[in-house]
């Protein structure tokens, strides 16, 4: 697919119709994405929440607010398709379980995320937010604890992609038993965000 600016309306047009898994949605299909072709930042999340899938916002939750808070990203920035992608590995809300939200529907990121890819610049970075984005992403990821990704990218002098925990509320909970994630990598995200972002 060409990087142009019709390609990606017709991409993003192919997204908001798409229905492959609105059988195993209870709140219904509505895939939430944002991309362009000259989109530098990109974000892999795992899924949208209830609150995300009733504003059709991305990460407009706590979430949100939290990674805007570790990226130093102000919203007009982060909402920026020209600048930022925000791809999750599940495009709609899969719906609660017994512990918090399900897991993302296993149907989208094999079917829509080589497209997006394609688009996007071949020079940029990319947030790997979460175990999903990680296991899909890292070829280690599945020997690696989402801890041990998280530090590696820390421990990395320059690295076009970085792992983060996804920002849940249970990741303060996290963040205070690896105090090195604030003085580690919390500096080089924001240092290779702000890069990348020009």
């Amino acid at each position: 697919m060409t990087s142009t600016p019709a390609a990606v309306e017709e991409l993003l047009t192919a997204i908001g119709k798409c229905a492959v898994c609105s059988a195993s949605l209870p709140a219904g299909p509505r895939p939430i994405v944002q991309f362009s072709e000259t989109s530098r930042l990109v974000i892999v999340g795992q899924a949208p929440g209830s609150k995300v899938h009733a504003s059709g916002v991305p990460w407009d939750d706590a979430s949100g607010d939290r990674l805007r808070e570790w990226t130093s990203l102000p919203k007009s920035d982060f909402y920026d398709p020209a600048r930022v992608a925000l791809v999750p590995i599940g495009f709609c809300y899969p719906g609660a379980g017994d512990g918090g939200d399900l897991p993302p529907r296993p149907e989208c990121a094999p079917l829509w995320h080589p497209q997006i890819l394609q688009v996007l610049p071949a020079e940029r970075l990319t947030l790997l937010v979460g175990v999903f984005a990680q296991a899909r992403y890292l070829p280690s990821a599945k020997r690696q604890s989402m801890t041990e990704a998280v530090r590696g990218s820390g421990a990395a002098s320059r690295s076009s992609v970085i792992s983060l925990p996804h920002p849940s509320w249970r990741s303060g909970i996290w963040m205070q038993r690896n105090p090195w994630f604030e003085t580690e990598v919390l500096p080089k995200l924001r240092a290779a965000v702000a890069e990348a972002m020009g």
